[in-house]
């Protein structure tokens, strides 16, 4: 808790440039280029970074493919060169993956009519990836023995990417990245709403572990708050072209459903893309697009029975997926932006993830409405730019803030790991060697975990059984990575509760060990908060307005 604290006082005490509220991919991305490029930031949350939408997306990092249907290039365009951006500057994480696509008999479009469509959006992307295929039913069958093919016209293969991490590791990365770079930046922290004093913004904050309330001052005020952007600005009385209307995704993690490293790709009942995704040694199914009209969702039995009914048709399993395969599940809501003046007309199934950075000059404000991870560098430099244009000074205004550290030290990490025999260390339950894997996830700081491995040879041994986490990555967790409730290091820094059920990670020896080198003499207290809470989403019902917005269930797209 050291790191926070500091950083509290810090909050409290200093005047800043710019005060980010929300620590999701828009303001983690936003923070991290404004304090690399030398801007005094802050930045709060008043959950954990990445609680919300960017903590339950699908892990894909793509360049919109199903937008080429409403004749959207541009957009596409633009994802696409943001998909490639991100895997050149992170290629241990953003990586190419193969999509193998499914098209059954009957469908509106014939499979080489869309094939022909994977070809344009290879162009689009500038050839960046590997070439489009078209698939025979008996080449499906080849590729991918679970794919149920008796209904098949055909199908086709094309490239996109996908994070091998977690999407909410990906996005604390910025705000490690941030605070690296001399920002203050503190989780579980509530603005209470803002007013304009001299020139200065004076936001009231409060801290949701203690209570205690105190003063933020900044010159400019980003709101990054993802759904409550609008909740937000009526606090501080902004206001905006644009605003949200949400959409509700959904996604089920069960045991792993297939070896090859590709997703599944399918038109489910209701027409829109539906994924199998591999996670490890688990499997991600899903989505559903479910209108909302508020941020504030759950998993409902509706939900649950749709996407398991979806896969059940499309795979020929040994057994059918039920309920009790279902290891954990993703739900959150996609913010889309749209006029503020488009009223209830506008049509919702035409509603993209673009974002849109809104801006007051008068009162030094911005907001930022939608959004996705793919988009994410662009955010980051977009507000630089508005930032700068309000007068702020950025002294480094070229300075490169994102990427992974350069190949000499990663060439050294791999030299002294190899020296050590790192990878013998590699749990049997692992999805990959843990040179691989310290590198992605800690990048220069893998160097220190080695030093300690090499101290302390139990450093190196798994400590919460079924996952892939060792001792010396807590010590790194505590000391840097802002831990403040155990579910933010079991579902956000890792991926532990996606991946392992409840009751497997309660009865875990190593459990409590990590709580006490977490938390120290709160352990017991933390890990009673956690079990507290029963981690399941609870059923919910939609409003008469929702309702009738979705007939069924989800949104229905055309391709």
């Amino acid at each position: 808790m050291q790191l926070r604290n500091s950083n509290l006082d810090k909050l409290a005490s200093e005047t800043f440039d710019v005060l980010i509220i929300g620590g999701g991919i828009n303001g983690a991305s936003a923070a991290a280029a404004l304090a690399g490029k030398g801007v005094k930031v802050a930045l709060i949350d008043r959950g954990d970074f990445a609680g919300s939408t960017s903590m339950h997306s699908s892990n894909l990092v793509w360049g919109g493919i199903k937008y080429m249907e409403s004749y959207d290039f541009s957009l596409v365009r633009k994802l696409c060169k943001s998909r490639n951006h991100l895997m050149r500057s992170y290629p241990s994480t953003v990586q190419e993956i193969r999509f193998l696509t499914t098209v059954t008999r009957g469908f509106r479009h014939h499979p080489r009519f869309l094939w022909a469509g994977t070809w344009l959006y290879w162009l689009i992307g500038n050839a960046a990836t590997r070439l489009p295929k078209f698939l025979s039913p008996s080449a499906l069958r080849e590729r991918e023995s679970i794919i149920d093919t008796s209904e098949a016209a055909g199908g086709f293969e094309y490239s996109d990417a996908y994070l091998h991490d977690n999407d909410a590791r990906f996005t604390f990365n910025f705000v490690r990245t941030a605070l690296d770079y001399g920002a203050a930046a503190a989780n579980y922290v509530e603005s209470l709403g803002a007013q304009r004093q001299d020139g200065t913004w004076v936001t009231r904050a409060r801290n949701v572990i203690d209570g205690d309330t105190f003063e933020i001052r900044a010159q400019v005020i980003v709101n990054a708050a993802g759904p409550w952007v609008d909740e937000h600005n009526a606090m501080t009385r902004q206001q905006t072209q644009h605003q949200h209307v949400y959409s509700k995704g959904i996604h089920l993690i069960v045991p792993k459903l297939t070896s090859s490293q590709r997703v599944l790709a399918f038109f489910a009942d209701d027409g829109r893309l539906f994924f199998v995704i591999p996670m490890g040694e688990r499997t991600c199914i899903g989505t559903t697009d479910t209108r909302m009209e508020s941020p504030d969702v759950h998993v409902t039995d509706e939900d649950v029975a749709f996407v398991l009914d979806n896969i059940n048709k499309r795979l020929k399993l040994a057994k059918p997926l039920d309920r009790d395969d279902i290891i954990a599940s993703r739900c959150g809501v996609r913010p889309l932006a749209v006029k503020a003046s488009a009223g209830s007309g506008r049509d919702f199934l035409q509603l993209s993830r673009k974002h849109v950075i809104d801006t007051n000059a008068a009162d030094a404000h911005i907001s930022i409405f939608g959004g996705k991870l793919t988009d994410c560098l662009n955010v980051g430099e977009e507000i630089v730019a508005e930032v700068k244009r309000f007068g702020v000074a950025v002294p480094y205004p070229d300075y490169r803030w994102y990427g992974e550290p350069p190949e000499t030290v990663r060439q050294e990490f791999l030299h002294q790991a190899r020296l050590m025999d790192l990878d013998a260390m590699t749990s049997p339950e692992a999805s990959e060697p843990l040179t691989t894997r310290l590198w992605r996830r800690y990048g220069t700081h893998a160097l220190d975990m080695l030093e300690e491995i090499r101290e302390d040879p139990r450093q190196g041994e798994l400590l919460i059984e079924g996952t892939e986490y060792i001792r010396c990555e807590l010590h790194q967790a505590k000391r840097r990575e802002m831990i403040t409730r155990l579910e933010d290091f079991l579902r956000r820094r890792a991926k532990i509760s996606l991946v392992v059920n409840n009751d497997q990670i309660r009865h875990s020896p190593g459990l409590r060990e990590a709580c006490e080198m977490l938390f120290g003499d709160q352990a017991q207290a933390r890990y009673d908060e956690y079990f507290a809470d029963p981690h399941d989403q609870t059923p919910e019902a939609l409003s008469p307005v929702a309702a009738a917005d979705n007939p069924a269930r989800s949104e229905s797209l055309k391709w």
